[in-house]
């Protein structure tokens, strides 16, 4: 019995030195201790975000004003040596507004294409439940396709593209719904949740100390466009066993035919899991996924493609508690 076990160790030594990791994890390790001189507390925001980076997922922060939605963003786009654009999204903006328009040039009496603020590595989208469907609809043919049709011309957006988009949960007077099929394109839905009070007063120690600081001030780029693209394909490497596939399938089977759910989630869903949870590996230095990665990241995956029935709804229950019972329900594979 003793031999086995050794023999079991030893082939794990192995199999963890399958992928040199080291860098990815450093860099990671950079990120966090850079937006920590600004951030407080936050931490699932945080990596989430950054698994989205590394999964190539966009992502929606959804909570109250004044959590570091917006701040948390901006500053892990500072981490990257890439292009940023933000964008405020309201009721009166137009396709244009965000893609670019096609301008008169009178010396050459030709039209000229001037690319509009969706033209960039990653975009922030400020309240992007504000927006009109129009709008919506030019920023989903980006999002999922990663190109945009403007005058029967397709414009190829540069890698990396993501976009991180925030709404307001309590505010409804002057927002839109997002449709179903736009939600589905985000690899996360993160819920941020107010500080403790402890994360509070830190906060207040931090902001005093920094007097007049700019925030953006304090961080430093860590990454470049070509190492995003490098951990990305690494990403791809992670080991995924087929008893683990299996198990990303029956979650996401489940809920297609619970009893609490209107509407299940897709396979996009399952690829989605299945890419966050090898990145979640990979941030925490193995090249092989195991059940507790899958666990990690199904809620904030799941909890946005998923529809409670109307009696459950009256109820009180939330997506993400469904979620949370299917994962106790499954059984954890060996």
């Amino acid at each position: 019995m003793e031999e086995a076990q050794q023999q079991q160790d030893k082939n794990s030594l192995e199999f963890k030195s399958r992928i040199d990791l080291s860098h990815l994890q450093a860099s990671v390790a950079r990120i966090k201790s850079e937006l920590g001189k600004v951030i407080i507390g936050q931490q699932d925001m945080i990596e989430f975000l950054i698994i989205s980076i590394l999964a190539n997922g966009h992502s929606l922060i959804e909570g109250v004003p004044g959590v570091a939605k917006t701040e948390t963003a901006k500053l892990l786009a500072k981490t990257m040596d890439i292009a940023f654009s933000r964008i405020q999204f309201t009721p009166d903006l137009m396709p244009s507004d965000i893609l670019g328009t096609s301008i008169f040039n009178v010396k050459t009496s030709e039209f000229e294409f001037k690319k509009g603020p969706l033209f960039s590595n990653i975009i922030l989208i400020d309240e992007i439940n504000r927006a009109p469907a129009k709008t919506q609809a030019a920023l989903f043919e980006a999002m999922a396709e990663r190109q945009i049709t403007i005058d029967n011309n397709a414009y190829t957006m540069k890698l990396p593209f993501l976009v991180f988009a925030t709404q307001n949960p309590i505010e409804q007077e002057g927002t839109y719904r997002l449709p179903e099929a736009q939600l589905d394109r985000f690899l996360f839905k993160i819920r941020v949740n107010y500080p403790s009070l402890e994360e509070e007063i830190q906060i207040l120690e931090s902001k005093h100390h920094q007097k007049n600081k700019h925030c953006g001030s304090l961080i430093s780029a860590i990454l470049s466009a070509e190492a995003i693209e490098k951990y990305q394909n690494t990403i791809q490497e992670i080991v995924l066993e087929s008893n683990l596939m299996r198990y990303i399938a029956g979650i996401v089977n489940n809920t297609r035919i619970n009893a609490n759910l209107y509407l299940g989630a897709s396979p996009r869903a399952s690829i989605a899991i299945m890419d966050a949870s090898k990145a979640m590996a990979a941030i925490n230095g193995r090249d092989f996924v195991t059940p507790d990665d899958i666990k990690r990241v199904a809620v904030p995956i799941l909890g946005h493609r998923i529809l409670l029935t109307p009696e459950r709804e009256m109820e009180g229950f939330t997506t993400d508690k469904v979620v949370q019972q299917i994962l106790e329900t499954i059984e954890v594979p060996r």
